[in-house]
């Protein structure tokens, strides 16, 4: 398991760093012959201008990516908030382009990002904003309580890597919490995912967690935790129970991706 755990990161490191992709690059040798034997079937029946454009991997993927632990966390908590139905519901630092765009497909939603997002989006009000320092201050308009939902998807084990251009801050996660806690109302909701596993700091990538660490945290900071799903690699969604047995079995694992929802428990 832990020979195929660094096979994948490599993959990862090959492909999203370096433009390296290799099964890709099979995929597309094989594809070839295909191409070649379409395309002068084609041309005999065809009179017209033709030029060439190979695709030549794409009949060997599936129809859609759903494999992905993004798809099913992003499907899954934007079902979620829609059966909620908050008054506001604010996101940090979540993919603009999968969560972000699917709750903005039915409601409006609250981004607040480090990074800047340059182009006005249908349904989003975007804020530009370091969740590692306090974002609360009357001056934007934000107070503490400002909403009575929160998400933060996949992003708060990168906090202070510095991947994104935030300060380097080794315990950035445990201010990023803190911080979004003030957020949140009395009775609020907290969707917040992250990779969990053995914990360690996979530098500047991301950090894996002990799912007992950021529970931890965030009781800290008055939230309890009320679900906790976990997603594997293989894209199988599971409801836990988190007892203390089964949190110890998912801290010795890997990797896997946990999708917590915690409660405001307020004063």
């Amino acid at each position: 398991m832990k020979l195929k755990y660094v096979v994948i990161k490599l993959y990862s490191l090959l492909s999203s760093q370096f433009g390296i992709d290799p099964r890709r690059f099979l995929r597309s040798m094989c594809g070839i012959p295909f191409f070649l034997l379409d395309w002068w079937s084609f041309r005999k029946g065809y009179s017209g201008k033709l030029t060439l454009m190979p695709c030549l991997h794409d009949r060997y993927e599936e129809g859609g990516t759903t494999k992905s632990e993004y798809f099913w966390q992003d499907l899954l908590v934007a079902r979620w908030i829609y059966d909620a139905k908050p008054q506001r519901h604010v996101d940090v630092g979540s993919r603009v382009d999968g969560f972000v765009a699917h709750v903005a497909s039915f409601r409006e939603i609250e981004v607040f990002d480090v990074r800047p997002i340059p182009v006005k989006i249908l349904g989003v009000v975007f804020k530009q904003a370091d969740m590692m320092r306090s974002v609360v201050s009357p001056s934007i308009g934000v107070e503490a309580g400002y909403c009575d939902s929160l998400s933060c998807l996949h992003a708060i084990e990168h906090f202070g890597l510095g991947r994104y251009g935030d300060p380097i801050e080794p315990k950035g996660y445990e201010r990023g919490i803190a911080n979004m806690a003030q957020l949140l109302k009395s009775g609020g909701r907290f969707y917040l995912s992250a990779p969990i596993g053995l914990e360690r700091v996979e530098f500047n990538a991301n950090r894996v967690f002990d799912p007992r660490t950021i529970i931890h945290c965030a009781e800290s900071c008055g939230l309890e935790l009320q679900e906790l799903t976990v997603i594997g690699r293989d894209g199988i969604v599971r409801q836990i129970q988190p007892s203390p047995d089964t949190l110890h079995e998912l801290s010795q694992i890997c990797y896997n991706l946990g999708i917590f929802i915690f409660i405001n428990r307020g004063n």
